[in-house]
């Protein structure tokens, strides 16, 4: 499908490069004729929103779940009915789309009933014997609509009938048994019993086979405030079709309707679709507004989410659902993770210091020059991740593309850097698990769980008063997460080193990793800022002997 969505996402808790990788590749997709879209899988961090608002590129929109939901099928037009609407253009309605079912609203366009072929048929059948004009309240414009009849006398205004439906057959003599007031009277060409019905009360008078009146019909029927209408249509025609002009409010299901929302799982649709007995369901807004209608034809036909993962390739890592989704594509510069596919599909994996600079080669290697804001995010994104070509994960790529990415931007990598980082670095009012989750990344090293955080400042002083909360809250996690080893890496920007916070029941090997000595929670590591290349590896290490 041309117009088919493709999502474009980071990882969890994202960080600069993921947000910023996800946007200028969707951009660069949309390029080449993909509807892409980029998400993020949480809440931005400060310095991810300066370089956004610097840049002036919308945050991308959050996305909880790839699961299959009731928006992404490809719902039936909806035509939604008002209440008063008579049963027979309903049925015109139903016949000409082969709709089974519609739904009705009220003035606000909210869900207030659903209309189905077994309850026009129903009511409709069930009432035959009944003056079910009278019971429904049935507007006389529905009458005069359904009779294709011209109303020529009588106040139209808040009619409503209250007695029974006759056809004139008898003399006027005979009508004194029958014809009571508030009666409806269907008459051919027979003045005189016309008139007499009109004085005995009835309060709407339909003349079948018929162009015009003759007036002293009129003024009689002005004289005793009687409706009075004609219709080209034979009297058999006019009486079959006369009930049919009862409007759907009278004949809808009401009580426990089985509808669906936007944000339903298919899934769960299944289920209540595989319990009930109709052949399709209103599906509704948060307002409760209908949306469309499905069927069990368009959940047995669904085709999955399409995503495009960047900077990285760990299920941990990504969005929830990843397994009922089809990826198209991984962009990444870590190691190779347990993601699976289910297909054959492009993977791009490069040591660098950055998926940005992955990204940006994309464009470049397509003919294609980014715009200066996408320029500008990516060089920033190249920055944070590389610490300005100081992490040991930085390559000569990622430097000669951060400066090409500059120059279109027009920046000045020194000063901007230092801006960047200053705006993205305070701690301060910032609470423990805002701490933490900045940039947490979950783990699978030899059947051991672990957590690693980092954050970055450029006065790692100032994070001394929050280290013994920020370890209590860490404990926490790693009991209720089951984890064995949290780690927070607080990585010092203008030193080029990190504190080591760390809680679990493998804390002894950290010792053993980084070849120092602990004697509690903490440790200082200078000449490592780097959670990919100079943690992970060694903990693996350290785990596996």
């Amino acid at each position: 499908m041309i117009n088919e969505k493709v999502y474009v996402l980071g990882h969890k808790n994202p960080d600069t490069d993921s947000i910023c990788s996800a946007i200028a590749y969707a951009e660069l997709k949309r390029k080449l004729g993909i509807n892409a879209i980029p998400g993020r899988l949480g809440d931005a961090n400060q310095e991810t929103k300066f370089v956004l608002e610097y840049f002036d590129v919308q945050m991308p929109e959050r996305i909880e779940t790839v699961k299959k939901q009731v928006s992404d099928l490809n719902m039936d037009a909806i035509y939604s009915l008002s209440p008063e609407i008579p049963i027979k253009t309903t049925w015109n309605i139903m016949n000409k789309t082969n709709l089974k079912s519609l739904p009705v609203v009220d003035g606000n366009e909210k869900l207030i009933g659903i209309v189905t072929l077994s309850d026009i048929t129903k009511k409709y059948m069930d009432a035959v014997d009944q003056n079910i004009i009278a019971v429904s309240k049935t507007p006389l414009q529905n009458i005069a609509d359904t009779l294709e009849a011209k109303i020529v006398s009588g106040e139209q205004k808040d009619y409503c009938t209250t007695g029974k439906i006759h056809v004139l057959a008898a003399e006027p003599s005979q009508l004194n048994d029958f014809i009571e007031k508030g009666d409806i009277v269907i008459a051919g060409n027979r003045p005189n019993s016309v008139t007499r019905a009109i004085e005995l009360g009835a309060n709407c008078v339909v003349l079948t086979c018929c162009n015009d009146v003759e007036e002293k019909i009129i003024d009689k029927a002005k004289q005793y405030s009687c409706i009075l209408m004609i219709t080209k249509m034979d009297t058999f025609t006019t009486a079959r079709l006369i009930n049919q002009s009862i409007p759907i409010g009278y004949v809808m299901t009401t009580n426990n309707i089985i509808k669906f929302d936007w944000d339903d799982f298919v899934d769960e649709v299944k289920e209540t679709m595989l319990s009930t007995r109709y052949r399709s369901y209103p599906v509704v807004d948060s307002c409760n507004k209908v949306v469309g209608f499905v069927s069990r034809y368009h959940v047995i036909s669904q085709h999955k989410k399409k995503v495009i993962l960047v900077d990285h390739n760990e299920k941990s890592q990504t969005v929830q659902g990843i397994e009922e989704a089809e990826i198209l594509e991984i962009i990444d510069h870590h190691r190779l993770g347990d993601i699976q596919t289910g297909n054959p599909i492009f993977f791009k994996n490069e040591p660098v210091g950055s998926t940005s600079t992955l990204v940006a080669n994309m464009y470049f290697n397509s003919g294609i020059t980014p715009s200066k804001k996408m320029a500008g995010i990516m060089c920033s994104a190249i920055l944070s991740d590389t610490l300005k070509f100081k992490s040991p994960t930085c390559t000569y790529l990622d430097k000669v593309t951060a400066e090409k990415l500059a120059e279109i931007a027009n920046l000045e990598i020194e000063s901007y850097a230092m801006q960047m980082f200053k705006e993205g670095s305070t701690l301060k009012g910032k609470t423990p698990e805002e701490i933490l989750n900045t940039d947490f990344k979950e783990f699978e090293f030899h059947k051991n769980k672990i957590g690693i955080g980092q954050i970055y400042t450029i006065d790692i002083e100032s994070t001394k008063e929050i280290r013994e909360s920020t370890l209590r809250y860490m404990s926490d996690i790693c009991k209720d997460r089951n984890y064995d080893l949290v780690l927070l890496l607080i990585t010092d920007i203008l030193n080029q080193g990190s504190e080591l916070l760390f809680v679990g029941h493998h804390k002894d090997i950290i010792g053993k990793a980084f070849e120092v000595q602990t004697n509690d929670n903490s440790v200082y590591l200078p000449g490592v800022v780097s959670r990919k290349k100079q943690v992970i590896p060694n903990i693996m290490n350290a785990l596996e002997f």
